[in-house]
């Protein structure tokens, strides 16, 4: 039987007593299995007015039909979302970024529910803005917001690029479009002291990770001439281009793409006799490196490797497996740069699985928190978790 299609109206749905009680919480998803029976019959990407059991409107959704979100709600009370209140939103979440801008021209201007637009992500580079939504029934209010933050921030070009959806069969992905203008695939963007170049039309995300801007500013300022470093997981190598800013004599970019590391030596190297491109499978690599290899710092930023709640643990082991074979190439006052991508994997869980895995010689040196463009405004919005750990004991001498 088919499902049936999603209308433009908001089609009415009672709300039962659990899923009222999220809404009145304040929670922006209701969980499918918070959902009655009812919800099976409604199409994804529907719009909803929101009723308790007293006809009365708490609200005002968006249905999903697989996941475990059934609906991601854009607003409480009985005002129907509109071009007014959604366009305050997204004023308001560019003017929470205006501080930002002075340090960077890329930055995420909308960061979906946490920025109360519900799905909808839009990533800036300079003069291109790029959108991207996670619910079939938000694909229109994506590209309505990123036709009002380009016209703030002065952009001449628009891509929206289908974001990776889950179904029940397959991981979904579409081709990116250009909604207007002519963007190039590499654009470059000012970050601090940097100059990086993002792939909006081919790259990763929206075209680079901006939420390692704060691990970047980090490196770019600690005290590393003369090191070494061993960049894992290093994609387009941009950890590595802040660690040569800071000095860094020598520094190995590991990635199992080989079409990242060739983007990161024309871009992301000054000096490219400091950098060591090696395209491998970490899991298979690592076990292999010579024993007497040291790194005064290790950066291991591997992909989320999890979408479901059950896989949590296989993660978790994965995770003692990496830093096991990490701390030995990590001499006495040398650190470890723990992160983790998933919100699956609770910050006290992911700390205490890496410092088991390090040993009792290394402690957390820093916790580095969200940057203001990733705003945390729920819980399962703290995905991201940067973690710098030092082991005890002075450094060797360096020739």
């Amino acid at each position: 039987m088919n499902k049936p299609r999603a209308r433009r109206s908001p089609q009415r749905f009672q709300l039962n007593k659990h899923a009222l009680a999220v809404v009145s919480g304040g929670h922006p998803w209701v969980f499918r299995d918070q959902l009655s029976s009812a919800a099976s019959a409604l199409a994804d990407g529907q719009w909803l007015r929101l009723y308790d059991g007293h006809n009365r409107i708490v609200g005002h959704g968006i249905y999903e039909g697989e996941g475990a979100i059934g609906i991601r709600v854009v607003a409480r009370g009985g005002d129907r979302p509109d071009a007014a209140s959604l366009g305050r939103a997204v004023d308001a979440a560019l003017a929470r970024r205006q501080g930002l801008r002075a340090e960077t021209d890329a930055f995420r201007a909308i960061h979906g529910e946490s920025d109360h637009l519900p799905a909808v992500v839009v990533d800036v580079f300079g003069p291109v803005v790029v959108v991207q939504t996670y619910s079939a029934g938000a694909a229109a209010l994506g590209r309505w917001a990123a036709a009002r933050v380009a016209a703030a921030v002065g952009a001449t070009s628009i891509i929206d690029k289908p974001a990776l959806r889950r179904t029940s069969a397959r991981a979904v992905e579409g081709p990116p479009r250009v909604l207007c203008g002519q963007p190039s695939d590499e654009v470059p963007f000012r970050e601090g002291p940097l100059t990086l170049v993002a792939r909006p039309l081919s790259g990763q995300k929206s075209g680079t990770f901006l939420d390692l801007r704060g691990l970047r500013r980090h490196l770019a300022a600690a005290p590393l001439a003369g090191a070494r470093v061993l960049n894992l997981f290093a994609y387009t190598g941009t950890l590595g281009l802040a660690c040569e800013h800071a000095g860094a004599a020598e520094i190995w970019q590991v990635d199992r793409s080989m079409a990242a590391l060739e983007h990161g030596e024309r871009f992301h190297a000054r000096d490219r006799g400091r950098h060591r491109w090696i395209c491998a499978d970490i899991f298979d690599w690592l076990p292999g490196l010579d024993p007497n290899e040291r790194f005064d710092v290790a950066i291991v930023d591997p992909p989320s490797m999890t979408s479901r709640i059950d896989q949590v643990p296989q993660v978790l082991q994965t995770y003692r497996r990496l830093y096991r074979r990490v701390a030995p190439h990590v001499p006495p006052g040398g650190a470890v740069i723990a992160c983790c991508c998933t919100s699956r994997v609770p910050r006290q869980t992911f700390l205490a699985t890496v410092g088991s895995a390090l040993g009792a010689d290394f402690h957390v040196e820093r916790d580095l928190r969200p940057e203001p463009d990733h705003p945390v405004a729920f819980r399962e919005a703290d995905y991201l978790k940067v973690t710098v750990w030092r082991r005890s004991g002075a450094p060797p001498a360096r020739p």
